[in-house]
């Protein structure tokens, strides 16, 4: 099956941006120019840049046109065992390990698990309408760059309700890891897992990183771990076009 004409045109665009010959911060040609060099319509060459403009390829800067977009410079976020055991974020301390100084946004609030969350923790059927898992969802944010990622936590109630931890940066322990937190409260976190994929970001993720709507971002499913019990899980979402993750950890004894 043949693809539209809008699409086609969008690939070519898109190589041409991959290739450099239409390079970060250079101005599109106008839309009758692509129509005559496409012997499209206008109409279709507007869906061919609205599509890259929801991609993040193009920027629009109102009666000056579309442009090709910057690309951001690529970032690293390190996710180490032995960095996570560190008492303190380790948001903040990678940030300060770059130069930079961390900072987040948060809230919290107690919820029912939603089914797939319920899964990842191992929790029950679900009591009617009772709350069994605290949320919090971050922004981090580093002071010359603004927002570098996106965090949705869930812990289970059974474990920390009434604790000194049942709010994650409320207290004498805000704003230190979850091996950390739970160590308060005689919880020994022994394993964690992480499974990162990649989907489109929604249109919040895409408002709140300053991304292009329909922009890929990496999603990084992270779980803590006492034994056979389910601690916390978390959805980390970064952008791929300026985010690399870093895994790193000491090799055992053979």
């Amino acid at each position: 099956m043949e693809q539209p004409a809008y699409i086609r045109i969008a690939a070519s665009l898109r190589t041409r941006i991959a290739k450099g010959d239409l390079a970060p911060g250079a101005r599109l040609p106008a839309r009758h120019e692509l129509a005559t060099e496409y012997q499209a319509a206008e109409g279709v060459v507007r869906e061919a840049t609205q599509l890259l403009l929801r991609e993040g390829l193009l920027v629009s800067r109102p009666g000056a046109g579309m442009f090709v977009r910057q690309r951001p410079q690529r970032r690293s976020l390190v996710r180490s065992w032995f960095r996570e055991r560190q008492a303190g974020s380790p948001f903040a301390a990678l940030m300060k390990e770059q130069g930079r100084h961390g900072s987040w946004e948060y809230d919290s609030d107690t919820a029912q698990a939603p089914p797939e969350v319920r899964e990842r923790l191992g929790l029950a059927e679900p009591d009617g309408d009772r709350h069994d898992v605290m949320r919090t969802r971050y922004v981090f944010a580093s002071n010359d760059e603004g927002p570098w990622m996106l965090s949705t936590s869930w812990e289970p109630l059974s474990l920390t309700k009434g604790t000194p931890i049942a709010v994650p940066e409320g207290g004498r322990h805000a704003g230190l890891g979850v091996t950390h937190r739970m160590a308060a409260i005689g919880i020994q976190v022994d394993t964690w897992d992480e499974e990162v994929w990649a989907r489109p970001a929604s249109p919040e993720e895409a408002r709140t990183l300053g991304i292009g709507t329909g922009s890929i971002v990496m999603v990084v499913e992270r779980g803590y771990f006492a034994g056979e019990q389910v601690v916390e899980v978390a959805d980390i979402i970064v952008p791929a076009e300026s985010t690399k993750l870093i895994y790193n950890g000491p090799v055992g004894n053979s």
